[in-house]
């Protein structure tokens, strides 16, 4: 029998567990929104809520939970300082089809100077998800020479 792994297998050594209001409506939204797949869902001990489910987006778990006493969900009007970021293929096509999924955007997706396309969302339990697609490799001097014209054409620059 082989030996137990520390990291799980399907785990990456960061791994986010999200909490929120309605993890099952939650969860439907997540495979709509960017394919997720239900890996497991255990119920809370009143047979209704959620007490933990992984999900599987991509090469990585995301766990969530029902919120509950010592776990709180962020307000979905309000947002949450945490950012959810996704890689994938075709940042386009992940963007549209959360947006069209009830996803709202927070920023446009655009080509970015440090040479990813990218933008930004909020779901509607109130987590906020960044979808990009890295289009080019660039050196710390190009994105610095990059990001000083980017921030010189800004509202309000002289």
């Amino acid at each position: 029998m082989p030996a137990t792994q520390p990291i799980p297998k399907g785990f990456n050594t960061l791994s986010a567990h999200a909490v929120v209001k309605d993890a099952a409506r939650a969860i439907d939204f997540y495979k709509k929104a960017f394919g997720a797949e239900e890996v497991m869902r255990m119920p809370g001990p009143d047979g209704r809520t959620i007490m933990h489910a992984e999900l599987k987006i991509g090469d990585s778990t995301l766990m969530l939970c029902d919120e509950m006493p010592g776990c709180r969900a962020p307000d979905p009007a309000g947002g949450t300082p945490v950012t959810l970021h996704l890689y994938v293929q075709d940042a386009d096509a992940l963007f549209n089809q959360a947006v069209k999924a009830g996803a709202t955007v927070t920023m446009p997706l655009s080509d970015m100077f440090w040479g990813d396309r990218y933008g930004k969302l909020k779901d509607p339990f109130g987590h906020q998800w960044s979808i990009a697609t890295h289009k080019e490799d660039l050196t710390p001097g190009q994105i610095g020479l990059r990001a000083r014209q980017f921030f010189s054409q800004m509202p309000g620059k002289a």
